[in-house]
């Protein structure tokens, strides 16, 4: 399984305003590049996002199973559903897979902002949940959090910590052999879920 885990890099990071999401968009199967564009972060709701890494066919059902199963509790109980809430709800399905000898190959990021602020949470491939601030997943994993610890601070606004993301994502494509090609940036704050585009990524990198 670590095998399948280990290509890329992916991030994401809890600031006063919201949340940020950084991947790299290279996609591996062991050494041999499989795709240069891959999608890592999808948005679920306009308030929700998450980052993929692992086996794309099943990171592509949890992402179906999450964004119908926020769609359901929204139409149930007329209110969005919490991070929290929605990240227990797949560690769950991940646990039972395992618990039933058939481990699921993912591990994500799953963030964004509810009625108690933005949150971030991290579920590994046995279904473990914990709420992190900085975090990185993938083998590129050490050169983001080279970038990200010596400038993160959990006060920072969505404004200024966007450059840090883009140049923690650009180490790791730089550094990584299995990270590279391209990178997505995406935010969520009040106002909803937004991707950066070319432009705003590139000159996000050479700002400061």
């Amino acid at each position: 399984m670590s095998k399948v885990l280990k290509g890329t890099t992916t991030i994401a990071v809890v600031c006063q305003d919201g949340v940020i999401f950084g991947t790299d968009t290279r996609a591996t199967a062991g050494n041999f590049i499989a795709h240069r564009r891959a999608k890592k972060v999808y948005r679920v709701t306009d308030h929700l996002a998450l980052t993929i890494a692992g086996g794309v066919a099943a990171a592509q059902k949890i992402v179906d199973l999450l964004k119908a199963n926020t769609f359901l509790f929204s139409a149930n109980y007329n209110r969005p559903i919490t991070v929290s809430a929605a990240s227990h709800l797949i560690a769950n399905v991940v646990f039972s897979n395992w618990e039933a000898g058939a481990p699921i190959p993912i591990q994500l990021l799953i963030g964004g902002i509810d009625s108690t602020g933005p949150h971030v949470f991290h579920l590994d491939p046995f279904g473990g949940v914990t709420e992190e601030k900085c975090v990185s997943t993938g083998s590129g994993s050490p050169y983001a959090y080279g970038v990200l610890e010596t400038q993160y601070k959990e006060d920072m606004e969505v404004k200024a910590m966007l450059p840090l993301v883009v140049k923690a994502v650009n180490a790791a494509m730089r550094r990584d052999t299995y990270s590279g090609d391209n990178y997505d940036v995406a935010m969520i704050t009040k106002e909803g879920f937004r991707e950066l585009g070319e432009g705003e990524k590139e000159t996000l990198l050479h700002s400061g």
